[in-house]
C-alpha cells in the first residue's frame, strides 16, 4: 500500500470520534460484552479503550474482552465472555452449555463448553471453560443464536451432550423439548447421531422411542 495512502488511513483513524451509541448497540446485542475490535469499529482507538478501563467505565474480564459497566447483569452472561475471547466467527456454544442456553433440560452447567475447529485446538480458555474441537466444519444447520451467541443447533446440541456425558434422563428431556416445541425433528436428531459411537446411538434412539418416534 502507498505510504501517502497509510498516512490518510491513520489520519482518519484519529479524526473519528468516538461513537458510545455504536458500541451501546453492539454490547448490548452481546450481553453488555464487547470485543476491543468492535470497540475500535464504534471509534474508540487503543488509547480511548485504555482510558476508560482506567475509569472504571470498561471492565475488561478477557485478553481483547470487556463489559460495560453499568450493562445490567444477565444470568448466563459469563458464557457471552467466554465466547467473545475464544472468537465470535471462530466459536460456538455448545454441550450442556447449549443446552441450557436452548433451555432443553435442567441440567446446570459446570463449566463453559465451546466447540472450536481442530485447526484451533491450542486455543487458550479461561478458567472454567473447556474447549471442544471438531474435526470437519460445522454447518449452517449445526449453527443457531440464542441471546446474541452463536451456539450448536438443537440436534447438535443432544447428541453432543450425550456424547460427552450428560446423564441420559437430561438427554430424554432434551429431545422431549426440542421435538415438542418444534425446534428439531425426530429424523434430525436420528441423523445426527448416526455420525456418533454407538453407545451414543442406543442412547438417542431409545429416547426418541419414548418420545413416540
Amino acid at each position: 500500500m502507498p505510504l501517502l495512502s497509510i498516512i490518510e488511513q491513520m489520519a482518519d483513524t484519529m479524526n473519528r470520534q468516538p461513537d458510545h451509541a455504536c458500541l451501546f448497540g453492539v454490547a448490548s446485542e452481546q450481553q453488555g460484552y464487547f470485543t476491543a475490535a468492535q470497540a475500535r469499529a464504534c471509534g474508540f482507538d487503543t488509547n480511548l479503550i485504555a482510558y476508560h478501563k482506567r475509569r472504571g467505565r470498561f471492565i475488561n474480564v478477557y485478553r481483547g474482552v470487556y463489559r460495560l459497566r453499568d450493562y445490567p447483569s444477565s444470568p448466563r452472561e459469563e458464557v457471552v465472555a467466554a465466547w467473545l475471547s475464544a472468537g465470535r466467527d471462530v466459536a460456538v456454544v455448545s454441550h450442556e452449555s447449549a443446552l441450557d442456553l436452548l433451555d432443553l433440560s435442567d441440567v446446570i452447567p459446570s463449566r463453559i463448553h465451546l466447540t472450536v475447529p481442530r485447526s484451533k485446538r491450542h486455543l487458550s480458555a479461561g478458567p472454567g471453560v473447556e474447549v471442544h474441537t471438531t474435526t470437519r466444519p460445522l454447518l449452517p444447520e449445526d449453527i443457531t443464536t440464542r441471546e446474541g451467541v452463536r451456539l450448536t443447533s438443537p440436534a447438535r446440541t443432544i447428541v453432543d451432550a450425550a456424547e460427552w456425558g450428560t446423564g441420559p434422563e437430561q438427554i430424554e428431556m432434551a429431545i422431549h423439548e426440542a421435538i415438542s416445541r418444534g425446534l428439531t425433528t425426530k429424523r434430525r436428531i436420528r441423523q445426527a447421531s448416526t455420525t456418533r459411537s454407538r453407545r451414543v446411538e442406543r442412547l438417542v434412539l431409545g429416547a426418541l422411542d419414548l418420545a413416540g418416534g
